[in-house]
């Protein structure tokens, strides 16, 4: 999997100088790192040519006390791989020739002052999240007592209404009816809303609402943790749902596990409160106290005794 980014976004994320702009946009194919001092001696075998090159005091001051001709062979050679980009750290600026040679085979070099190890945490964390899989889900994406709950569900059955609720009662609106989620971790994945819908949610009869302006900035969050899934459906009689909550359900989105809800809804039913005791509830379990399960337990030794 590779991923294109231009330049000026790199720049702005790392904070960096663009000393040769390249071909004006970067192909990125791995979140690694690779510092290149081998091949600066000549030797190519086993070069990570596809990550971002980064060099430090040790190969900068190599470089510097190479000749001319000698430098200009090497670099050559070692620009002619088409590294993504090559980053100079600690504000160390390369020899003339190597510019010229990056210029001639089209590859970026940028100037950063951060020293190497602070670079390769950055442009890794960065580079991680570009290419991490990404999918666009229908729903509302909210942070609720910390809990990252995500609202899903048909149209009409009242999800943005809850959410508005909500942010109303104190708690911060992530997405509304589009939310990208993002696999950040192999266990964790994180939504958030396109830029083309930040901020906004539809509350059919009024139209399209700006939370933050409406509410300040307080009732927005830009990105949050998807910890659990409230799927909402209309109430069927004679259903039999879940009144215990002993029964534990999961959803499957980009191969990570989340716990999920089934929530019924009806006319009358206050569903911002019942999302609230769901993450209040989904809270006492991860610090290990289940409620259900310490009722079935006082049961059983009720019935035992």
């Amino acid at each position: 999997m590779s991923v294109t980014i231009k330049n000026d976004e790199f720049l702005h994320k790392l904070d960096l100088e663009c000393l040769v702009p390249g071909r004006g946009f970067l192909t990125i194919q791995s979140s690694d790192t690779y510092r290149p001092g081998l091949q600066f001696t000549g030797y190519f075998t086993h070069f990570a040519h596809e990550r971002v090159q980064l060099i430090g005091n040790a190969e900068m001051n190599y470089l510097w006390e190479l000749s001319e001709d000698t430098l200009s062979e090497r670099m050559s050679k070692y620009m002619s791989y088409q590294p993504p980009c090559v980053i100079c750290t600690r504000s160390l600026r390369p020899p003339e020739a190597f510019l010229l040679c990056a210029k001639e085979h089209g590859v970026p070099v940028f100037l950063s002052s951060k020293t190497a190890t602070h670079i390769i945490r950055e442009a890794s964390n960065y580079m991680y999240r570009k290419l991490a899989p990404t999918i666009t889900c229908h729903g509302v994406l909210l942070d609720v007592y910390g809990v990252g709950v995500m609202l899903m569900g048909d149209s009409g059955l009242g999800k943005s209404e809850t959410s508005l609720e909500l942010v109303k009662r104190g708690h911060r609106l992530v997405a509304d009816d589009v939310v990208e989620i993002t696999r950040v971790a192999d266990d964790r994945i994180s939504g958030s809303a396109p830029e083309q819908t930040r901020y906004l949610t539809e509350i059919r009869g009024i139209g399209i609402i700006d939370v933050r302006h409406m509410f300040g900035a307080g009732a927005i969050i830009l990105e949050k943790s998807v910890d659990l899934v409230i799927e909402m459906e209309l109430w069927q009689d004679g259903k039999a749902y879940d009144r215990l909550g002993l029964e534990e359900q999961k959803i499957n989105i980009l191969s990570v596990d989340i716990p999920k809800i089934l929530m019924p809804v009806r006319p009358g039913r206050n569903m911002a409160i019942v999302v609230e005791v769901a993450a209040r509830n989904f809270r006492l379990k991860t610090m290990g106290y289940d409620s259900a399960k310490e009722f079935s337990k006082r049961l059983s030794d009720y019935l035992s005794e």
